[in-house]
């Protein structure tokens, strides 16, 4: 599989999510929100993981993929809503991706592969599903925790951190105490996972 090819993926997953309506400031600039966070998830997997297969890195760029065709606000605001939002989710992105690089003439295999590690199968037993899962915890500690944390209770956050740690492998809590954090955010993070 040649760089070529991987890159036509990314232009396209690409110009899918630059149509995201939703935007965040970049360095002064308003970009999608999806396209910046499947190129950070890139960029995460590109340090964390170097030697990542072809259908680990195209999982990556993937992963939220036209995500906000399917809003959160479509389910009901409980528990049982979110987990059968989460589940949509995962089914809707192994579907685009997969109609992508079926157009772009991949092999079936790897398309299947992309598609079995976005509906995130067999988490903790798969290593590519949890070097995936251990990337997009990454990507959020890195990129979004510290603008989480100042919305949410010093209860909160330490919830969501514990259940982003139990998560990750050892080598992602590794990857994870390497990032700088804010002195508040470092001391919500050590109560979490102490």
């Amino acid at each position: 599989m040649n760089t070529l090819q991987i890159n036509k993926a990314y232009e396209a997953f690409d110009h899918a999510n630059k149509k995201d309506p939703n935007t965040e400031i970049v360095d002064g600039k308003s970009v999608s929100k999806e396209l910046i966070y499947g190129q950070r998830m890139t960029k995460v997997l590109n340090d964390f993981a170097p030697d990542a297969n072809v259908a680990l890195r195209l999982a990556a760029r993937s992963q939220h993929i036209c995500r906000w065709e399917i809003p959160r606000s479509a389910y009901e605001m409980n528990r049982v809503g979110y987990l059968k939002w989460r589940t949509e989710l995962k089914k809707f992105h192994a579907k685009i991706a997969s109609d992508i690089l079926n157009r772009l003439n991949f092999e079936q295999t790897i398309i299947e592969r992309v598609a079995f590690l976005l509906e995130k199968k067999h988490l903790k037993k798969d290593n590519d599903t949890q070097t995936l899962e251990d990337v997009i915890c990454l990507v959020f500690l890195n990129y979004y925790y510290e603008t989480f944390r100042q919305k949410h209770t010093d209860e909160k956050v330490i919830d969501i951190v514990k259940k982003t740690w139990k998560k990750m492998s050892k080598t992602g809590h590794q990857a994870a105490l390497a990032i700088l954090y804010s002195e508040q955010g470092l001391a919500l993070i050590q109560k979490a996972i102490a």
